[in-house]
C-alpha cells in the first residue's frame, strides 16, 4: 500500500508539472502571436490617418496591411486554441526558418528597414529548434517595433557545424523589453533558448548604439 501511495503521488506531480510545461507554452506562443501582430496593427494604424491625408494610395495598403496582419493573427491564436478545445487537436506546421522572410517583410511594411542575411551552409533543423529560431527572431522584431524607437533593425543567421547562432541588432533607444510587469518578451525568449538547450545573451549594441538579442542554438 504504501509503494502504491508513493508511485500514485510521484504520478500526480508528474501530471501536475507536465500541466504547468504546457501552461507556459501556449501562454508563449499567445504573447508571441498577439505581441507582434497587434503591435505592427497599432504601428500602421497610428500612420493611416497621415497616409490619408498625404498619400491615399500609400494610405489604401496601409489598410490592407493591417487587415492581412489582423487575419494571420486570429487564424493563429485559432490554431493555439484548438489544443485547448480538444483532446486530440489536428496538427499545424510549427513556425519554421522559412517562415521568416515573410516575418521581416512584414515589419517593412509597417515602416521599419528590416533585413535578413544568412551566412553559412544551411543544415537541417528539428521542426521545434527552428520554432524556437522563428519565435526569438519574431519576438525581437516585436520589441523593436513596440518600444525601441528605431528606424532599423537586421537579423542574420549563421549555420555552423555543430550550432545556429542568430543574432538580432537594432538602431533603436536601448533595452527593447526589460521582463518587467507587462514585459514577458525576454523571459519568454530566455525560456525557448534553455529549453533547446542553447544560450541567449541580450544588452547594448555595438558602442552603446540600440539592443542586440543573440542566441545559439545547439544542432545536435
Amino acid at each position: 500500500m504504501e509503494m502504491l501511495e508513493e508511485r500514485a503521488c510521484r504520478l500526480a506531480e508528474e501530471q501536475d508539472a507536465a500541466a504547468t510545461r504546457e501552461r507556459e507554452r501556449i501562454a508563449r506562443e499567445m504573447h508571441d502571436i498577439l505581441a507582434h501582430s497587434m503591435s505592427l496593427v497599432v504601428v500602421q494604424a497610428e500612420a493611416g490617418p497621415v497616409a490619408v491625408r498625404t498619400d491615399p494610395d500609400k494610405a489604401e495598403e496601409v489598410f490592407d496591411n493591417i487587415s492581412a496582419t489582423a487575419r494571420d493573427a486570429l487564424a493563429q491564436l485559432r490554431r493555439t486554441l484548438g489544443v485547448l478545445r480538444s483532446e486530440e487537436p489536428e496538427r499545424q506546421p510549427q513556425p519554421s526558418i522559412e517562415g521568416l522572410p515573410p516575418l521581416v517583410d512584414s515589419v517593412r511594411r509597417a515602416g521599419l528597414a528590416a533585413t535578413l542575411e544568412q551566412h553559412g551552409e544551411r543544415r537541417p533543423v528539428p521542426a521545434h529548434l527552428a520554432a524556437t529560431a522563428y519565435r526569438i527572431v519574431q519576438e525581437s522584431l516585436t520589441n523593436t517595433v513596440k518600444h525601441a524607437g528605431a528606424n532599423s533593425i537586421s537579423i542574420e543567421l549563421m549555420w555552423l557545424d555543430n550550432a545556429l547562432n542568430l543574432e538580432i541588432r537594432d538602431d533603436g533607444q536601448g533595452p527593447a523589453d526589460d521582463g518587467g510587469p507587462g514585459g514577458r518578451g525576454l523571459i519568454g525568449m530566455r525560456e525557448r533558448v534553455s529549453a533547446a538547450g542553447g544560450e541567449l545573451t541580450c544588452g547594448p549594441g555595438p558602442d552603446g548604439v540600440g539592443f542586440r538579442v543573440a542566441a545559439s542554438l545547439p544542432l545536435q
